[in-house]
Parts: C-alpha cells; sequence; structure tokens
C-alpha cells in the first residue's frame, strides 16, 4: 500500500518564498515518476512539475520555468517543490501524485496517469 502526504503549504506574500514537501510511504522503485499538480478554485487541475524517483530527469510547467524547482531526498523518502517569486496567480491546492510504474517520461505532465495522491496542501499567495 502507498501513501502520499504533502506539507508546507500556507499563506505568502507576493514574491515569498514556499517549499512543498511530499512524503511517500510504501514500495516505490525507479520506474516511478512523481509529480506535483496544483488546482485553483473553479479551475482543472495543472501539471506543475515531475521528476524520477530515481533523481535525474526532471521537468517544470512553463509558469514555473524559473521559479519553481522539484527535487528528492531518498533517505528520507521525500519530494519537494521550491517554489520562488510567488504571485497570486500561483494559490492553490497543490497535489503530490506518483504515476503508474508503466508510465514513461513523455507522460510525466499527464493527470491520468496518477493512481496515488496525497490530500493536498493550500497555498495562498496575497497581492
Amino acid at each position: 500500500q502507498v501513501e502520499v502526504e504533502e506539507s508546507g503549504g500556507g499563506l505568502v506574500q507576493t514574491g515569498g518564498s514556499l517549499r512543498l514537501s511530499c512524503v511517500v510511504r510504501g514500495q516505490t522503485s525507479s520506474r516511478h515518476i512523481m509529480g506535483w499538480f496544483r488546482q485553483a478554485p473553479g479551475k482543472e487541475r495543472e501539471f506543475v512539475a515531475a521528476m524520477r524517483w530515481s533523481g535525474g530527469s526532471t521537468t517544470i510547467a512553463e509558469f514555473g520555468k524559473g521559479r519553481f524547482s522539484i527535487s528528492k531526498d531518498s533517505a528520507q523518502s521525500t519530494v519537494y517543490l521550491q517554489m520562488t517569486s510567488l504571485k497570486p496567480e500561483d494559490t492553490a491546492v497543490y497535489y503530490c501524485g506518483r504515476a503508474r510504474a508503466s508510465t514513461i517520461w513523455s507522460e510525466a505532465a499527464n493527470l491520468g496517469r496518477y493512481d496515488h495522491w496525497g490530500q493536498g496542501t493550500q497555498v495562498t499567495v496575497s497581492s
């Protein structure tokens, strides 16, 4: 059984930074891809960032390039989303997910490829 748990959200002013954490419990192999998505009120869940559980390849959504980064602490089985220069439009619930083992790298931004999710953590950026 796999459990995913996010933390680190909060209220921050425009231009501020936050680091979100995603702890993964249960068997996860190097084949798995971990991703961050977000969902603002009234909008669909959208891709933010992803990386291979084995490390190495990462990808960031266009809106996050230069501001967001994704990384992993293998010893802690934790994936991080570092967000800087935050804007009010970054306000959303941020979710961490683990993609199916059969997911290939080109599918990393595909919401439908993820089958394990955390409960989400709220990020609010005030103007």
